[in-house]
């Protein structure tokens, strides 16, 4: 068995379609599922906002490169092309942590840095896994709730939780 962390966004096409998408194919597997915020971009900022959300889910098949060749499926099924670093998607999916059947799984492989590297500082990870998992631990870094209140007000900086939408497949836009 094993257990991911994904953080999940989109800022091209149908959002919500594209986030409600990997929750769908996660299904009886999902553990929690964050609400929707809505996030201003970074890296490249002149692009649309995104949708993000995390999700845990669990899988006895995967092992943490299982997780992540899933994610780059999902990211493909939605039309994804990689153009530009932290450019526009339709579909990013990061593992961002994996606790497999012994532990913790930490990977320093340039393919799959685990824990994904920069959650500790990205609020666009930390508030929706707290509110899917009020007692997240970022392996090697200590409770989410920690990190989140370590970044201070800035960390919640331009971050919109939007309760109109839900990431349940069967919901209306």
């Amino acid at each position: 068995m094993s257990r991911a962390v994904l953080s999940l966004g989109s800022n091209l096409g149908d959002r919500i379609a594209h986030l409600r998408a990997v929750v769908a194919d996660l299904g009886p597997g999902l553990v929690a599922v964050s609400p929707v915020y809505e996030t201003a971009p970074w890296g490249v900022t002149d692009q649309p906002d995104f949708l993000n959300a995390v999700v845990v889910a669990d899988a006895p098949e995967l092992d943490a490169h299982g997780w992540l060749r899933r994610g780059q499926g999902l990211e493909d099924a939605s039309g994804r092309v990689r153009e530009q670093r932290w450019g526009p998607r339709t579909l990013d999916v990061d593992v961002v942590q994996v606790e497999g059947p012994d532990g913790p799984v930490f990977s320093d492989d340039p393919e799959l840095l685990l824990p994904h590297p920069g959650t500790p500082e990205r609020g666009t990870v930390l508030l929706p896994w707290l509110a899917a998992d009020p007692e997240a631990v970022l392996h090697g870094h200590g409770p989410v709730a920690d990190l989140l209140e370590r970044l201070g007000p800035a960390g919640r900086d331009g971050i919109v939780r939007r309760d109109d939408l839900s990431l349940d497949p069967g919901a209306s836009p």
